[in-house]
């Protein structure tokens, strides 16, 4: 199946079916994508107004961004797909299979790194959304709050979806050091999205 030029419906239905893929992963990835794409829509939406011109030049340096992590973010759709279907066949090895815990291991580490990959994306796209709450028109900066939140959302899936690996891998140190990095930028990243998600809800009370 090729499911990023699936529709909405087949993608949707796949995830609500009992097939192991796609997932969390590949959803939170998605919900990434879009977050990323709503950032790039503010920018689009104030470029070239006068009364933005002095800012012009930087916004358009981060839609260059937002929509080269919108692509970065819909290729790990696949990509969390792709790492955790070796992970799922590895459950099904017989536990007295001399190669099982090797094989584990290595499916556990390949099944993180996509959702790591997907976490890390999201930490700058939510920075992005801050530049464009700040810089961009007012009549948009709703949608730099939705972004915000789509792209929290993701991040803190993404951050479940690295654990449920980790905390089975037997490389502890490794395992450790990843879930270090995790709850690190989590704390920060996750109070931005909740800053500027605040900030621009209290313009409308």
């Amino acid at each position: 199946m090729d499911w990023l030029n699936s529709s909405l419906i087949e993608f949707t239905e796949g995830l609500a079916s009992p097939a192991p893929v796609p997932g969390g992963g590949s959803a939170s990835a998605l919900a990434g994508a879009v977050g990323a794409a709503l950032a790039d829509m503010v920018g689009e939406l104030t470029v070239g107004k006068p009364a933005f011109a002095e800012a012009e030049e930087e916004l358009r340096g981060l839609m260059d961004r937002a929509q080269a992590l919108r692509l970065e973010l819909l290729r790990c759709v696949e990509k969390d797909m792709e790492a955790f279907e070796p992970l799922s066949r590895a459950y099904r090895l017989p536990k007295d299979d001399p190669t099982r815990s090797e094989v584990m291991e290595r499916c556990l580490k390949d099944a993180a790194a996509a959702p790591l990959e997907v976490f890390d994306l999201c930490c700058e796209a939510i920075e992005l959304q801050q530049a464009f709450a700040e810089k961009g028109s007012p009549l948009v900066v709703s949608d730099a709050a939705t972004g915000a939140a789509l792209c929290a959302g993701a991040l803190y899936g993404a951050a479940i979806n690295v654990k449920v690996n980790t905390k089975l891998m037997k490389d502890r140190p490794y395992a450790e050091a990843v879930n270090a990095h995790v709850d690190g930028k989590l704390e920060r990243y996750g109070a931005l999205a909740g800053e500027i998600i605040q900030t621009i809800y209290r313009r409308f009370c």
